[in-house]
């Protein structure tokens, strides 16, 4: 039996780092907050929602991606699993903060 690598879940949600309420993406999943780059490790597959774990997940780094924009490691602060996400940038709809996404990048570990 064949399994989705990714569900599309593009619903709001209220960052559980910075309590802003985040509008849904438009176009694909949106999986962390714009404002300040953090995520909840909710998912198993993106997009499924299935993952009991429920931690906060802080942004970690940030890679540059010729193809992709950024790529955002984030870190689960409870199981401190660690996940690459695409970041929204650029978006029209809310993009991610470009200002934390190149501080992060300089970041990069």
């Amino acid at each position: 039996m064949e399994t989705k690598r990714f569900t599309k879940n593009d619903s709001g949600f209220v960052c559980v780092h910075c309590g802003r309420e985040v509008p849904p993406l438009g176009f694909t999943s949106r999986n962390h907050c714009p404002y300040c780059l953090w995520s909840r490790h909710v998912d198993i597959l993106p997009g499924d929602r299935a993952n009991p774990c429920g931690g906060a997940m802080r942004p970690v780094t940030a890679e540059p991606d010729a193809r992709r924009g950024y790529i955002i490691v984030h870190e689960c602060t409870v199981c401190r699993a660690r996940v690459r996400n695409r970041a929204a940038y650029p978006a029209k709809n809310e993009p991610d903060d470009i200002g934390l996404l190149i501080a992060l990048t300089a970041a990069h570990e």
